[in-house]
């Protein structure tokens, strides 16, 4: 009888193994298990940059919530402050030039967001993403490369190491911010 009995949990546990990968294969298809709703919307997704609000922050058209658009805050990167006229604060040197190019590179185009499962939002509610440009680039290595941000290194991310080298290359030929 004890025999009987253990035979069936067996076969039991066997049964929910094989449910549990048959559901997560099938949810790699069609949804079944629950997943982060901003991954499955954003992720690996095209949209429009209607307008570039800084260097390192963007909106694309794709409404969020009640939002028409999408407020994205690059990953991995921190450019100089624009004005903030309510705080009676003015623009961090190289502000301008870094919206500039954020806003040569990206507005209008389609661009492609690109998600890091660990951390999707920021304390601000915006999208955390990097951002690949129609020519396959992605703007936030742009942005260090070519000296209009830093590396921001406050939270881990997967191109961190990278970020760190482009931000020492862009330091030793004195590029944008680093240029006096």
């Amino acid at each position: 009888m004890r025999k009987l009995l253990r035979k069936q949990k067996l076969s039991g546990l066997v049964i929910a193994l094989i449910i549990i990968i048959v559901i997560a294969a099938v949810d790699r298809f069609g949804g079944v298990l629950p997943v982060d709703d901003d991954w499955r919307r954003y992720d690996g997704q095209r949209f429009e940059v209607v307008r570039v609000v800084d260097g390192d922050t963007l909106d694309v058209r794709v409404a969020d919530g009640d939002k028409p658009t999408t407020r994205v805050r690059l990953w991995g990167v921190d450019t100089p402050e624009l004005a903030k006229p309510a705080e009676y604060k003015p623009a961090e040197p190289f502000a301008l030039e870094a919206t500039a190019f954020s806003q040569s590179l990206a507005q209008g185009q389609f661009v492609t967001l690109e998600l890091q499962q660990s951390r999707v939002r920021e304390r601000y509610g915006r999208l955390l993403a990097y951002v690949v440009l129609p020519d396959g680039s992605v703007l936030n290595a742009r942005l260090i490369e070519e000296g209009f941000s830093e590396h921001d290194g406050r939270w881990s991310h997967e191109e961190a190491d990278a970020y760190d080298a482009l931000e020492q290359r862009a330091r030793a030929q004195k590029r944008g911010l680093w240029a006096n």
